[in-house]
């Protein structure tokens, strides 16, 4: 089995080039990103919250230090803005200027969810209905034309707050007495459905939705529902039919909406040990940075890991520059998608 793997992983290593070559310049007119920490970068520096990383060693690998974004460099946003030819980083919402709304901005703030009562417990943050808010806000202001806004990339990753930082947490959080797992899972997609149909109706018609990863497998979640001892398998399963269920929506939209492509990406199958082998990465469980007791984000100014790129997690949630190098180009090729690679998306 791991052969077969590592075959596929070098097919698509070599199809990553090919397209790399094929698909040289710009490929959209601009990219919006919305979502959590995962792909926040900055948005979260002048809110009053626990939730922002604008400090070292946070960006110790990336060219103007921190910025805001939850990693060591890179986040996957970046490496997808890449992917389709931008030479410039996506501007955060906080920093973006009304012109700005024709080639692209990141709304994306560590700590949002789908439900607004979710991370209320880490202060100011910037929900997901909010979010769009924004969007609508900005391209109306700006007189962005329907139909450029058509031929733009959107990217979303949002949901794991509502696991991270509701359902899994004590009071004020009142949802895992409210809703099993299905019914949990039921009630995020219905939001979700929502919010879609509201950037569909503002342009929106090449949309990359990111799934939940394995979240029983962050060091925090090893450490308060594992028993430090390995994944927390009840997390795992708590996140696997929200993955399902938005799955079956990003295909519920392109059979609804036939001018539109919407696609899945699955970040909860392709965590497996082999995987993580046959990239290099050796530390899987641990966090890179240090962090304090009771903690998840790195300690201010303290030691981190010198190697770095055989880490998965930088901190006890968020990943390294080098796991989100390879979400990106896994997505953008279609390793991890479903029905459309990114790159099917664009062309």
């Amino acid at each position: 089995m791991a052969d077969k793997m590592f075959k596929a992983l070098l097919w698509a290593f070599a199809t990553a080039v090919l397209m790399a070559e094929i698909v040289r310049g710009q490929q959209v007119p601009c990219i919006f990103v919305f979502g959590d920490s995962v792909f926040d970068n900055g948005n979260n520096n002048e809110l009053d919250t626990l939730a922002k990383v604008n400090y070292s060693p946070y960006g110790i690998d990336f060219a103007r230090g921190p910025t805001g974004r939850f990693s060591n460099g890179r986040n996957i946003p970046d490496f997808i803005a890449e992917e389709v030819g931008f030479k410039y980083d996506i501007p955060p919402f906080i920093r973006a200027s009304t012109e700005q709304a024709h080639t692209g901005i990141n709304y994306a703030s560590g700590g949002a969810g789908l439900l607004e009562e979710t991370s209320q417990h880490l202060g100011e943050r910037i929900s997901f209905e909010k979010q769009i808010t924004n969007h609508r806000n900005m391209i109306l202001t700006a007189g962005v034309p329907p139909e450029k806004l058509k031929k733009c990339l959107y990217t979303i990753n949002i949901g794991s707050n509502d696991y991270l930082n509701n359902y899994f947490m004590p009071a004020p959080y009142t949802t895992n007495g409210n809703f099993s797992f299905d019914g949990y899972a039921d009630y995020l997609i219905r939001s979700y459905r929502s919010y879609l149909k509201s950037l569909y109706i503002l342009g929106a018609r090449k949309v990359a939705v990111f799934g939940v990863s394995k979240l029983g497998c962050t060091p925090r979640m090893i450490a308060s529902h594992g028993g430090g001892k390995g994944c927390a398998a009840e997390v795992n399963k708590a996140v696997e039919p929200f993955n399902k269920n938005l799955k079956a929506l990003a295909f519920e939209f392109n059979r609804n909406f036939a001018d539109a492509k919407f696609t899945f990406v699955d970040l909860f199958s392709s965590q497996n040990p082999i995987e993580y082998f046959i990239l290099g990465f050796t530390v899987t469980d641990k966090s890179c940075c240090t962090v304090e007791s009771g903690q998840e984000l790195c300690a201010a100014n303290k030691s981190v890991c010198p190697n770095r790129g055989q880490y998965v997690y930088w901190d006890n949630v968020h990943s390294t520059e080098a796991a989100n190098k390879v979400v990106a180009e896994a997505a953008f090729v279609g390793l991890i998608t479903s029905p459309y690679s990114i790159l099917s998306l664009i062309l």
